[in-house]
């Protein structure tokens, strides 16, 4: 599958099969994708603890809040990706310039992930909304959360949706002609 065909069938999944278990080789293809991910200086700022079982039900509970992400308990794994320290030279950068590289990189990480996940056959949904303090404390972590993904199999009938974006004319232009 190419990275164009990934990007049109990438989709937040908000109906997974509960059923269905994540095999472990196409879980371990999708941490390799993060892995793999650039950061400033190399320095991949962040940790993934994946979840499964009762700690990815106790993590769902946690992003689900105001009657959202109540999808996430039907999801088999759960990935938690709190903040890790820059190193040296990116903290120096990012003091330097006022660019947070952190957010950025994690960012990116999770747009690896996500595209390894639907390369894999699997859905997964970004979540931004959770419980920073009660997900520390399932998944034992002293760092701040900066975002949780869901991964499972697509429930049946859960359709590609036709993808709402801006038109390139909005995004883009060229300079230099």
């Amino acid at each position: 599958m190419d990275f164009t065909t990934i990007a049109q069938q990438r989709q937040s999944c908000r109906k997974y099969d509960p059923l269905r278990p994540v095999e472990e080789e196409k879980l371990q293809a999708i941490l390799e994708a993060g892995r793999l991910a650039p950061s400033a200086c190399n320095g991949q700022p962040y940790h993934i603890t994946v979840c499964k079982g009762k700690a990815a039900k106790q993590v769902a509970a946690a992003a689900a809040g105001m009657d959202l992400n109540q999808f996430a308990a039907q999801a088999p794994v759960i990935l938690v990706i709190s903040e890790q320290p820059y190193v040296a030279s990116a903290a120096l950068g990012a003091k330097l310039k006022g660019n947070d590289y952190r957010s950025i990189d994690i960012g990116i990480a999770a747009a690896y992930l996500t595209a390894e996940a639907t390369a894999q056959g699997l859905g997964s949904c970004i979540l931004g909304w959770f419980d920073d303090g009660k997900i520390r404390a399932i998944c034992g972590l002293n760092t701040p959360v900066r975002l949780v993904i869901t991964l499972g199999y697509a429930a049946a009938g859960d359709v590609l949706r036709v993808k709402k974006r801006k038109e390139m004319s909005k995004l883009v232009h060229e300079i230099g002609k």
